[in-house]
């Protein structure tokens, strides 16, 4: 591998690292955040009364999940192009 090509893939994977960290630390403040702050969260109302707390707790943190798979799909895709490793 040439040197020029090394440096390409350091920087895929520089690029790659830091947007799981960033999806993680999203997805860390979704689950531990919106556990952490039920109390606060069951005072709103959404939808057909149900409170925000348990609601997050039973559907949107999985919806949350399921976005964020998502948008690293697309994110991973456009990084790739950018370092020439897509197929």
């Amino acid at each position: 591998m040439s040197p020029k090509d090394a440096e390409r893939y350091e920087q895929h994977f520089r690029a790659n690292l830091g947007l799981a960290v960033k999806l993680l630390v999203v997805w860390f403040l979704v689950s531990v955040g919106a556990g952490a702050l039920t109390v606060w969260l069951d005072q709103f109302r959404i939808l057909t009364g149900f409170p925000l707390g348990y609601y997050m707790g039973a559907q949107g943190a999985q919806i949350t999940f399921v976005i964020l798979i998502f948008i690293y799909a697309f994110r991973m895709r456009t990084i790739d192009q950018k370092y020439g490793v897509d197929e």
